[in-house]
């Protein structure tokens, strides 16, 4: 078995959470500042301010709601459709060559941001870990975040 070590999301867990991250109404930003890459009716999607590789993003409902039982069948179907295209974007955009996609529902099941349900979508490739975290407590970016952004907001422009 095999465990992810990111100790570099620490500084994530320790800010304040007075303000939902993904309600988006309360903060004067642009979406280029959040890392809005696509508005559709019931969700968006917003790449991850803490990365596990690059490209990884999440779907997420603009209802703030933490229990995924309470969407109604349109949101979850717009969420599902846009997971769907997202991991085609990954596959297509930025060559991943796997995708892990998913939820984690409560505190207790490792959700960091447990009171808004959210999907996360992280393209996979051939040994995109290895063993510069372990020994330098260090992980490595091989892409351009900004670069990365920019594409995948003009691949999902098109729907």
């Amino acid at each position: 078995m095999q465990y992810l070590y990111a100790p570099w999301r620490s500084q994530y867990f320790s800010k304040e959470k007075d303000i939902c991250p993904f309600c988006l109404d309360q903060r004067n930003l642009s979406n280029e500042e959040m890392g809005v890459i696509f508005r559709a009716k019931f969700c968006f999607g917003i790449m991850n301010a803490y990365p596990y590789s690059p490209a990884h993003f999440m779907v997420v409902p603009y209802l703030h709601e933490e229990n995924i039982e309470n969407l109604d069948p349109q949101t979850w179907q717009e969420m599902s459709k846009y997971v769907q295209k997202g991991v085609q974007i990954l596959k297509e955009q930025v060559h991943a060559k796997g995708v892990n996609i998913g939820m984690n529902l409560g505190e207790q099941a490792g959700a960091g941001i447990a009171k808004h349900c959210h999907y996360h979508l992280v393209p996979r490739w051939f040994g995109d870990t290895n063993f510069i975290t372990t020994i330098a407590d260090t992980r490595v970016c091989g892409r351009d975040l900004n670069e990365i952004y920019k594409k995948l907001c003009f691949a999902f422009g098109d729907l």
